[in-house]
């Protein structure tokens, strides 16, 4: 029997998971009108396939309408094309669904264009690791542990290129069979789009050479964590770079100061979005490299949000590559959900008229409450309870997406979490390990 080719026409949901179902290829032109069949309660499916409180109950129908800008053709080896897109969920009438997470994200970069005038052009930075023992230990950063895995790595980063992404570099990161993998940018919805699919692939091609890749925020908290970091940069309308100004604080244009200082300030209550699950809080610790408060790094690895560097010399070239970089985000959040909150928070800070602090050069962690308080510098929440309280208890966050979103996104998490919660810390983290 000759096998039908399929389309899996998918969303990435508040889990971060990747979801959907499949059609036949031959449909396609009448899919991308009327979509595949979706129900709403799907939204509650936590990353344990758990389904919480839902408001939706039984009732109710979506459409989920593939985007075929986002069309994956990858071939592993294995006599099987994986052929998937991304979609919007909409009503039935074609309306954007409130939790869409693609749309959730393009009403936060029509929120931009409407504050600034400018386009984001973003791009995700991820670590992962590959399960099991490694083949050679202590190299961080190391040759060889490339070499083995550099069917692996040439596979991936072909798989990215056909996907239409624009591959950067990976290496062997510093952990135990830990690897980074970076692109280029994309600019608005693309950028999220981009993160999504390279997970996926990433998976995919681990799989074709015998390897299980994992995503989840750390595996032993002995050990290093996967961190997932968003380079953020502007552009106007004619494409021209509105991120820097050789006469800003740390290179940064007026627009940039006040959208960085935005997310500092709200940092604290967006972070349950972007670095959203029980493990996340083990790795935002100081001395992680990670960030564990709301400040500012010029170049520093420990900071939230960082000012990165630049190797071109003339001011153009500068101009171009100046960026910056959000830092507590993890691969347990959904990246089109993260974006949205980061973009939304540097919007708030663009019509508050803020003005983004000094950059830190100091161990914040080795500061009395007092100071830190003083100087406007918060701990980030230690666990995903507090995170969740710290979103509920902020209107202005709470208001930047529509209803039922945060008392659904809250249940989503609570559900989640009283599926783990009489496990200890080592068993928590191979929960995320199974699942990410």
């Amino acid at each position: 029997m000759t096998p039908m080719p399929l389309i899996f026409a998918a969303t990435c949901d508040l889990a971060g998971k990747v979801r959907g179902k499949a059609f036949p290829a031959g449909q396609l032109e009448k899919r991308l009108k009327r979509g595949v069949g979706w129900t709403p309660t799907n939204v509650m499916i936590n990353c344990f396939d758990g389904i919480g409180d839902s408001p939706f109950g039984a009732l109710g129908d979506l459409l989920l309408v593939p985007d075929p800008a986002t069309e994956v053709r990858a071939d592993f080896g294995a006599g099987v094309t994986e052929h998937y897109m991304l979609g919007d969920i909409t009503s039935l009438d074609g309306e954007p669904w409130a939790l869409c997470t693609r749309s959730i994200l393009r009403g936060a970069l029509d929120r931009l264009k409407r504050v600034a005038g400018v386009h984001l052009l973003g791009a995700f930075e991820h670590e992962f690791q590959l399960k099991g023992a490694p083949g050679i230990r202590n190299q961080g950063f190391g040759r060889e542990a490339f070499e083995l895995q550099r069917r692996l790595s040439e596979t991936l980063m072909a798989a990215l290129q056909e996907a239409g992404m624009e591959p950067d570099s990976i290496m062997k990161e510093f952990g135990p069979n830990q690897y980074e993998v970076v692109v280029g940018p994309d600019k608005g919805v693309r950028a999220a789009d981009a993160a999504v699919l390279l997970r996926e692939l990433t998976r995919s091609a681990a799989r074709a050479q015998g390897e299980e890749a994992t995503f989840t925020p750390i595996r032993d908290v002995a050990s290093v964590g996967n961190g997932v970091h968003i380079h953020m940069s502007f552009l106007n309308d004619d494409g021209s770079p509105a991120t820097y100004d050789e006469n800003g604080a740390c290179g940064m244009s007026a627009l940039t100061s006040a959208f960085s200082a935005g997310v500092l300030k709200y940092l604290e209550n967006i972070v349950a979005l972007t670095a959203p699950s029980a493990i996340s809080y083990e790795r935002l610790t100081p001395h992680r490299w990670s960030a564990a408060y709301n400040n500012l790094g010029f170049r520093d690895r420990e900071a939230s949000l960082r000012v990165c560097p630049v190797t071109a010399k003339d001011p153009a070239s500068i101009a171009r590559q100046f960026n910056i970089e959000y830092r507590a985000a993890d691969a347990a959040a959904c990246p089109h959900l993260a974006l949205a909150a980061v973009v939304h928070a540097g919007c708030q800070g663009i019509e508050e008229g803020l003005t983004a602090p000094a950059p830190t050069e100091e161990d914040l962690s080795l500061l009395p409450p007092e100071e830190l308080a003083a100087r406007g510098f918060v701990r980030l929440p230690s666990s995903l309870e507090e995170a969740l309280d710290r979103f509920q208890s902020c209107d202005v966050a709470k208001g930047w997406f529509a209803d039922p979103f945060p008392a659904v996104y809250r249940a989503h998490k609570q559900a989640e979490l009283a599926s783990i919660a009489e496990l200890d810390t080592e068993a928590r983290c191979a929960a995320y390990e199974d699942t990410y």
